[in-house]
């Protein structure tokens, strides 16, 4: 008798230790069970707000909940990490990451939270490059007699952004940095009036958000030296790389999806896979092509090795340019 009761009892200890992962699996299958918010750090109507809209009716009707989009401004984006960082891990709560979440790491040292360690990066939809425009005043047609032309005039080159910090602000730096080129900074309250200024020609250049200088290019009132990245942009093939000139620069505004930490796998790897899905769709696709940028497909740990390499990248150029949040 006493033998068949341990048996019982070791029965009953083995069934209660594998609930927690059969449940665990269960949620995953069954996720999601009820809406789903994705946050979003910054105003409505920017390229994260439209990548997050296009993500969210897409995740809505493939996965027969709703995902709605909730814009959180504030902080360059810190408002709205913080709220998901604390959030339950449950796949209930998603964050629009961005390039500002990266820039933040070391701009900032009195944050709630640490964004390498209580966000879970789920996927990388895009990344956009920033366009080094200058005003047609300025003499100089390429991104080689741009460095002649600053070096013979050093401190004489304001160089706008739209704001300190600020992606833009900090590609201006890193160009700076590898360069040896010496520009003063000017921030402005937003990208619109930097790019008005440089527009009037009351700055001379501007490393600024890809959508909002191409129509400006196009037509003739401002001209483009050199996409920021390593390789060219599809949207402008005809401009430069930066990478083509200035040896080891790069300087991408990525979009992405993440969770908090310890967000289950399973739910992890069936939002990766959906928005996978998403990004292989053609008016997906089109869409996010208007923006300037190109689809990013990795997996949650390529993502996260991108943010932890971005992260350390922009550590350096804030150090450099002893870069302080407004």
């Amino acid at each position: 008798m006493e033998q068949l009761a341990r048996r019982k009892l070791l029965s009953l200890v083995a069934c209660a230790t594998a609930l927690p992962g059969i449940s665990r699996i269960a949620w995953a299958q069954q996720y999601p069970a009820r809406p789903v918010r994705i946050i979003v750090g910054f105003t409505a109507g920017g390229s994260t707000d439209i990548t997050a809209r296009l993500l969210a009716q897409w995740l809505s009707q493939r996965l027969g909940q709703p995902f709605l989009v909730e814009n959180r401004a504030g902080a360059a984006g810190n408002l709205a990490t913080e709220g998901v960082a604390h959030a339950p891990p449950d796949g209930y709560t998603l964050l629009v990451a961005t390039a500002a979440n990266a820039i933040s790491v070391s701009l900032y040292d009195k944050l709630s939270f640490n964004f390498i360690h209580d966000i879970a990066p789920v996927a990388e939809i895009i990344r956009i490059p920033n366009l080094m425009t200058v005003h047609p005043s300025v003499p100089a047609h390429s991104v080689s007699e741009f460095i002649a032309y600053a070096r013979a005039n050093p401190g004489k080159i304001n160089m706008a952004s739209g704001g300190s910090g600020t992606s833009p602000h900090l590609s201006g730096e890193l160009f700076k940095m590898l360069t040896g080129v010496n520009m003063l900074h000017v921030p402005y309250r937003g990208d619109g009036p930097a790019l008005t200024d440089l527009l009037a020609g009351q700055v001379q250049v501007l490393f600024g958000n890809m959508p909002a200088s191409l129509q400006h290019v196009r037509a003739g009132r401002l001209r483009a030296l050199a996409v920021t990245t390593r390789a060219r942009a599809e949207a402008l093939p005809d401009v430069p790389a930066m990478g083509e000139i200035v040896p080891g620069y790069e300087a991408s505004a990525f979009i992405g999806i993440c969770a908090p930490a310890n967000t289950p796998d399973d739910i992890v790897a069936k939002l990766n896979a959906e928005i996978h899905a998403a990004l292989a769709d053609p008016t997906i696709k089109a869409r996010l092509a208007e923006l300037g940028g190109t689809v990013s497909i990795t997996t949650p740990a390529e993502f996260a090795k991108f943010i932890v390499d971005e992260a350390e990248k922009w550590a350096k150029v804030v150090k450099f340019a002893g870069v302080k949040p407004e």
